[in-house]
């Protein structure tokens, strides 16, 4: 059975108690979306407001720490998340692994934090354009993979699931524009494929592989219809019902 597709959009810091009503019509338009899953990851102070209100899509964070509690000023917890209504996180994405310094080591913890709590997990993978013109893509985000996805028993449990998904985004083409070729796609998300399942065994097989980076509604269809893509992770394409629901069905023609 095909796995369902996952589009799951990143407000990162954006938004505010007014971009709700976008929210509150991206829920309404998912209510009669029964192919494709559907997911909103806003900045913190709106999840609980949002997982409230929301009744056909899954609400997440954007990041959690690796601890349950304790003294770490500004941080938020997997386990806090999860008390206002979250039911996933992304960890690892390109713009904390660069403006945070997280390590793969790092983001594996805080997926695993995440899985303890209960919690989905979207893992960012991703390569630099110095990476891949150096022709060293998919040993970087191989690497990256490696290091970063969780493992152990919650990690299968939750692959089997539909609870761990990876989102690649090639980090050159996240806010910029330009779109990796959909071969170059193709060919990484088969890496990808590889990889967990030699991490996770058969289990593997069940974690969705998210593509990321300048997905919008022109771009959607040909992107969700290649070979091993099952679901986008989307940026500014997420602020708007219009354009992110636009995304939603192109997701649902790719999976009929």
């Amino acid at each position: 059975m095909a796995q369902q597709p996952y589009i799951v959009g990143n407000w990162k810091m954006n938004g505010s108690r007014a971009m709700l009503a976008e929210a509150r019509a991206i829920d309404r338009g998912a209510h009669r979306v029964t192919t494709v899953q559907v997911a909103l990851a806003p900045p913190f102070p709106l999840i609980a407001l949002l997982a409230e209100e929301a009744s056909a899509i899954g609400v997440g964070g954007q990041d959690c720490h690796t601890a349950i509690k304790g003294a770490h000023t500004g941080d938020v917890s997997a386990a806090m998340l999860a008390d206002i209504g979250a039911g996933f996180v992304i960890v690892g994405h390109s713009e904390r692994r660069r403006d945070h310094d997280e390590t793969d080591a790092l983001v594996r913890e805080k997926a695993q934090a995440a899985l303890a709590a209960g919690i989905g997990v979207i893992v960012c993978v991703g390569e630099t354009l110095e990476e891949r013109d150096g022709g060293h893509a998919e040993t970087v985000v191989g690497r990256q993979v490696t290091g970063s996805l969780p493992l152990g028993d919650a990690a299968i449990e939750a692959a089997l699931h539909g609870n761990l998904s990876i989102a690649y985004e090639p980090v050159w083409a996240i806010g910029t524009g330009r779109v990796a070729a959909v071969a170059d796609v193709i060919a990484m998300h088969a890496a990808i494929g590889a990889r967990v399942t030699d991490l996770l065994g058969e289990a593997g097989s069940k974690v969705r592989i998210l593509y990321g980076g300048s997905v919008n509604g022109d771009n959607a269809a040909e992107l969700l219809a290649a070979p091993g893509v099952t679901g986008a992770l989307v940026g500014g394409a997420s602020l708007a019902a219009e354009t992110f629901l636009a995304i939603v069905g192109a997701a649902i023609k790719a999976n009929s």
